[in-house]
């Protein structure tokens, strides 16, 4: 099995292959087609604004009934191209927090801690206990996405799961479901993501990381509707292998004994796991009691580096390095971040984002409100088979999405709600995400992985619809 520091650097080059295998065109040619359309789009398309009054948390709330044509401003070709570089300058203090935050967290992961917890937590199971695996790692798996992020980090650990299961009588889709859907649901019910719910409750003027208490609830309601789904397939094709749908295909369970043997736990990565806990505690203090936000949050998540490259007895150059890692892999997801701030820019100089957005509602006012935020969850799900990448959706959508939902009666906080659901878990269902990747790790077929799973998806947007639901009647 490859290292887990290269199995990362070589992710993008896989997923670039994948896409471009399946003719399936890069994100940054559909971000900047967008970008073009739009532009051209403010030639024809009627200007116009709605009034707007300052809401409980100072963001800026649309009033209904008030919109109004204005004078339009078409945007040429020149500064169409200008607002590629305008984008970068105007998410700067986003992309560099993304930048320190990911390349922190990257640290923290090839200390090689995580992996000598995860493995250090499989050698537990074993006899009758061992389906209990299949909940606790997919919690586990899912809290590191929901806190620190992690998503692509995980991707080496698919080999290892899949030797796991098949050495307790399962198959591969039950070894690779564990690490696909714990990162998959993590960020669906993320409560303190800093590159998806952070920015998104950044841009709807929400206080950050509000209200996790309810998305808590919501992820814990689909870890369970997702745990339960594995248990009963893992059970059936224990008691009976032909039921599998890898029926024939076989697995080197022996490898589980070697890397179990390879990331034994010691003093040095417990002590990284207490300082990635402790930073966590703090953030959540500072975010809660002191208001922190994207300057204090990076020079925690750099000191959380710091100290667990220190920890570890790595040298500066060391430790430089391993950050530097980050920082490049990082690069191509700030790019997208920039060209989707890029297309903001056009909606806005030209003033025909509040008539985007009264067009789309005037449909939406005929459903009750109950549909109309359910339909928003419907388009965040779609959207990001285009925009696979968490943080450029929510610049994209929620400039829309949250004066949308002022207009429809729906709070903002439901619209972050929709927009993450909407990304999550759908990441590991459309070809354009992680799908592939996660299937070329797992030596799965896609097609096998899709026949599994469909089933499971439609549970789990059966869900989040009423997670949805239960937001709108509670008021959240």
């Amino acid at each position: 099995m490859k290292g887990a520091e290269e199995d990362r650097e070589h992710h993008d080059a896989r997923l670039e292959n994948d896409a471009h295998s399946t003719g399936i065109p890069h994100v940054y040619s559909t971000l900047f087609l967008i970008l073009i359309l739009f532009a051209a789009a403010t030639w024809f398309v009627p200007a116009g604004e709605f009034d707007r009054r300052p809401g409980e948390f100072g963001e800026m709330l649309i009033t209904p009934d008030t919109y109004h044509e204005v004078e339009s401003r078409p945007i040429g070709p020149a500064e169409t191209l200008s607002t590629v570089y305008r984008g970068m300058v105007n998410t700067a203090d986003t992309v560099f927090f993304v930048f320190i935050a990911f390349s922190s967290i990257t640290v923290m992961v090839s200390t090689g801690a995580f992996h000598a917890l995860i493995t250090r937590l499989i050698g537990m199971f074993n006899g009758r206990g061992r389906i209990l695996m299949i909940p606790m790692f997919i919690t586990l798996i899912g809290l590191l996405s929901s806190t620190i992020a992690v998503f692509e980090e995980m991707f080496p650990f698919i080999p290892l799961f899949v030797a796991v299961a098949a050495a307790m009588n399962y198959d591969a889709l039950v070894g690779m479901s564990i690490v696909a859907l714990g990162i998959g649901l993590g960020y669906s019910g993320a409560f303190m993501n800093p590159f998806t719910v952070g920015i998104a409750q950044d841009i709807a003027g929400l206080p950050l990381y509000s209200g996790a208490g309810y998305r808590l609830l919501s992820y814990f309601a689909m870890v369970s509707v997702a745990s339960a789904y594995v248990m009963i397939y893992a059970e059936r094709i224990s008691a009976c292998p032909e039921k599998s749908l890898l029926r024939g295909a076989s697995f080197p369970a022996q490898m589980a004994e070697k890397v179990l043997r390879e990331h034994r736990m010691h003093v040095r990565h417990a002590a990284v796991i207490m300082i990635m806990l402790a930073g966590i505690g703090i953030i959540l203090w500072g975010v809660l009691t002191r208001g922190w936000f994207f300057q204090q949050l990076s020079a925690t998540y750099l000191a959380m580096a710091l100290l667990s490259g220190i920890v570890m007895g790595w040298s500066p150059d060391k430790i430089a390095h391993k950050w530097a890692s980050g920082v490049s892999q990082i690069t191509s997801t700030c790019m997208k971040i920039a060209l989707a701030r890029g297309i903001l820019l056009v909606l806005q100089d030209s003033r025909i984002l509040d008539t985007l957005i009264n067009w789309i509602a005037r449909p939406l006012y005929l459903m009750p409100r109950l549909a109309a935020a359910e339909a928003m969850l419907a388009v965040q799900t779609a959207m990001n088979f285009f925009i696979p990448s968490g943080s450029g959706q929510a610049l994209i959508s929620m400039p829309v999405m949250a004066p949308l939902s002022d207009l429809l009666g729906i709070s903002r906080q439901t619209a972050v709600l929709a927009f993450q659901f909407g990304d999550g878990i759908s990441n590991i269902l459309w070809i354009t995400g992680s799908m592939p990747i996660i299937c070329h790790f797992a030596k799965v077929p896609p097609r096998t992985w899709l026949r599994w799973f469909l089933p499971l998806f439609a549970l789990l947007f059966l869900t989040q619809m009423i997670c949805i639901a239960g937001a709108i009647a509670i008021g959240y």
